[in-house]
């Protein structure tokens, strides 16, 4: 036991603040945690839940269409936009309570309410107007969204936050990015029945996923309706009246809509959590700095989840939550592992990647095979559906370890955490090979690649 009120204080109730925050007092710490919105963070609140729900929302436009060539007959459909807000909120609120309860059974006291540190040690309350003292500090505040202020009237679009809230469904939304956040908003609105532009500086969306991915993702947007314009970016936002917006583009043009969201990327929220007080250094973009083990620069003060800029993903922050703990109380000195993290895009199509893409595996290894492969799924041989799939493996010539699985189409995403496992393991080309196929199957395609692929032949 330590003269501090708590041997732990948490700043942020995310999926790394809850889990660190758990393991911590189930190994006999005195725990406390603060949060000032919801119980959950990002992902469970605003984040990825909701996202998901709303993707599960679009897809059945498709869906209803497809159904004809199965001999079902959908009369007289309609969306009602309200009825799935409320739906989404009902279930944001149940797992927010189940957060709040799993922090009270485990003994950490929580308090709901904004907090900022006074010194390492002395954390203030807000709403309470006091101070509490800890052994160590855990910083688990995440990321915000992210707007370019210097466009005039960027103040007329919503973020992803707010997109979650909106009180009527817009008949023209405006997507300012090209990463998943973007894109999977873009495929949301169109699923459901809206017009959507995606305008985004580069030469190809999700550029940090391989080029196969891009390009495809890319070409599916536009195959279902979603108009697509790179290399241009937002010059103003002017109001014209009601819910109108005009947009106007730096290569000349302009877009009219009555929905604006800036996707264009998040950045750590530190901002006024006193860090700088206490002698915590942040990097050029706000992130906490830590090492190895999510120590900041101050001996007690630590830092896990997109605060810390590393690798901004919910698990990615559950385990480095977890691997503090360990480190911390239970005199395991634990290290996150980040090699091989499964990345997934809710797109339509979605997309699921584990491992190096073809550009970084031809920078690291010395050769390197390529299979890939690009088809109809057996589902759309009567849906009436264009869409096809597409699987590639990036393995190292040289040792024939699978070092990348590349997917978009159905299902892509729970494939690939299956494949992770493999990819993780180290495991080789032959023993993807060796392994017998389930059928009918589109993930069968993955152990039956024979073919390496060679360009222009």
């Amino acid at each position: 036991m330590t003269d501090y009120d708590y041997d732990l204080f948490t700043i942020g109730a995310g999926s790394g603040g809850v889990r660190a925050s758990r393991l911590a007092a189930m190994y006999g710490a005195r725990v406390g945690v603060a949060e000032e919105y919801r119980v959950g963070g990002t992902c469970v609140i605003r984040g990825c839940v909701p996202k998901k729900l709303f993707v599960y929302a679009s897809e059945f436009g498709h869906a209803f269409d497809e159904a004809r060539g199965f001999g079902w007959s959908a009369q007289n459909v309609s969306f009602n936009w309200r009825t799935l807000i409320q739906n989404k909120d009902d279930e944001i609120d149940r797992l927010n309570g189940v957060y709040i309860k799993n922090l009270k059974n485990a003994g950490a006291d929580l308090f709901q309410t904004r907090a900022a540190l006074k010194d390492a040690h002395t954390i203030h309350l807000a709403d309470e107007n006091r101070d509490v003292t800890a052994d160590k500090i855990l910083i688990a505040t995440g990321g915000a969204p992210w707007i370019d202020t210097s466009i005039e009237g960027c103040d007329l679009g919503v973020t992803s936050n707010e997109a979650f809230h909106l009180d009527a469904f817009p008949k023209h939304v405006i997507i300012a990015g090209g990463g998943y956040i973007a894109v999977e908003f873009a495929c949301i609105f169109s699923g459901l029945g809206a017009e959507v532009c995606l305008v985004y500086r580069g030469e190809d969306i999700l550029r940090h996923f391989d080029t196969d991915i891009s390009v495809r993702v890319h070409d599916e947007m536009k195959r279902h309706g979603v108009r697509v314009i790179t290399k241009t970016v937002f010059d103003k936002i002017e109001s014209l009246g009601g819910d109108m917006k005009r947009v106007h583009l730096s290569n000349g043009t302009h877009i009219d809509g009555d929905l604006v969201l800036w996707a264009v990327g998040r950045k750590p929220n530190t901002a006024g959590l006193g860090l700088e007080t206490a002698g915590v250094a942040l990097s050029e973009n706000g992130a906490v700095i830590v090492d190895d083990y999510s120590k900041s620069s101050v001996d007690n003060i630590y830092a896990v989840g997109d605060v810390t800029d590393r690798v901004n993903l919910t698990p990615v922050a559950i385990r480095e939550g977890a691997a503090f703990a360990e480190t911390c109380f239970n005199d395991n000195p634990t290290q996150m592992d980040y090699r091989s993290i499964p990345k997934a895009v809710f797109s339509q199509p979605p997309v699921g990647s584990v491992g190096l893409s073809e550009a970084e595996a031809r920078h690291r290894f010395k050769t390197v095979d390529i299979y890939k492969t690009n088809f109809r799924p057996l589902k759309h041989t009567l849906s009436g559906s264009d869409e096809r799939m597409s699987m590639k493996l990036v393995v190292d010539g040289e040792s024939d370890r699978v070092v990348g699985c590349h997917i978009v189409g159905p299902d892509a995403a729970e494939m690939i955490q299956c494949v992770a496992i493999a990819v993780k393991a180290g495991l080789t080309k032959a023993d993807f090979d060796h392994t017998v196929a389930l059928h009918p199957t589109s993930a069968e395609e993955l152990v039956t690649l024979r073919e390496k692929f060679r360009p222009n032949v």
